[in-house]
């Protein structure tokens, strides 16, 4: 018993960030129908800000994360004025390849300033864990998870109770009459890019000091992003956020009863069980944000 619980607070720590990835990545869906491949290089790029902000300028741990979310929804911003919004009557086939060469320019841009090398970003934390019980866990883990949930709930603030987030479902259920009413789409479609790619970059920030930092991180991550989507429900942010952290438990049930060297297959063993039993994901419904 004392594993299995063990285990299970690991998957529900690492989980969190799996959603936080979810969510960026379903709001630019739902809301634009952009599919985002560029979605794990905005994680990259919170990863690398982080560690600048503390080696090169010197900021504190918890000051640097704040300012690796601004500097991803900037990032993101930029991306969508100049890259999407010209892009705007095209096809999805069309955004779906400047997004993957947004991808790749972002990794190799990433790959000449920093290098191929693999950084270790420092952490103001002890390396002695925390016992409760039957169970331990780092310093570092325990405020990536609350750093995680105070992220999500905040995302979820901003969509159910401010004026626009009400703007943003409005242009998601009816964009014509979102705007006969006076929302502005393109700004909508700015701030929901913005604020996709600095949860991205925010759960970068958090995981770079767990992990090592390095140019192609990200292809990872997206794919666990995708499989966030995947499994919640297509544009749902409820079940991108439970989808999260299901991920995160099944693959460190996986890690610790079959093998660690399948932690990520398990994962997408599970995604694809659930693209043939239910395709729409375990949350789907008709309204997909909020």
């Amino acid at each position: 018993m004392e594993p299995l619980l063990q285990h299970l607070l690991n998957g529900l720590l690492l989980g969190s960030t799996y959603s936080l990835l979810g969510i960026g990545l379903t709001l630019i869906f739902g809301l634009m129908n952009v599919v985002n491949f560029a979605h794990g290089e905005f994680y990259t790029l919170g990863a690398y800000v982080t560690f600048a902000g503390l080696t090169v300028a010197s900021v504190s741990f918890v000051l640097a994360i704040p300012l690796t979310i601004l500097a991803g929804m900037a990032v993101g911003a930029a991306c969508e004025r100049l890259l999407l919004r010209p892009l705007r009557a095209a096809s999805i086939d069309t955004t779906m390849l400047v997004m993957i060469g947004l991808w790749i320019a972002l990794q190799n841009a990433e790959l000449l300033i920093w290098g191929g090398v693999a950084k270790s970003v420092p952490t103001p934390f002890s390396t002695q864990p925390v016992v409760v019980g039957p169970v331990s866990v780092a310093p570092l883990r325990l405020f990536v998870f609350a750093v995680s949930a105070l992220l999500i709930a905040a995302a979820h603030l901003v969509l159910a109770r401010t004026k626009l987030g009400k703007a943003m479902r409005a242009t998601f259920q009816d964009r014509e009459t979102a705007a006969l009413m006076g929302v502005s789409i393109e700004r909508i479609h700015t701030i929901t890019f913005a604020l996709g790619a600095g949860l991205a970059a925010a759960a970068g920030a958090l995981l770079g000091p767990v992990f090592l930092v390095y140019p192609s991180m990200g292809d990872l991550a997206a794919l666990k992003a995708f499989s966030v989507v995947i499994l919640g429900g297509l544009g749902n942010f409820a079940g991108a956020a439970v989808g999260g952290l299901l991920l995160g438990v099944a693959e460190e049930l996986g890690a610790g009863y079959v093998s660690s060297g399948y932690r990520d297959a398990i994962g997408f063993v599970i995604i694809v069980a659930m693209l043939l039993c239910r395709p729409s994901g375990l949350f789907a419904r008709a309204e997909r944000v909020g």
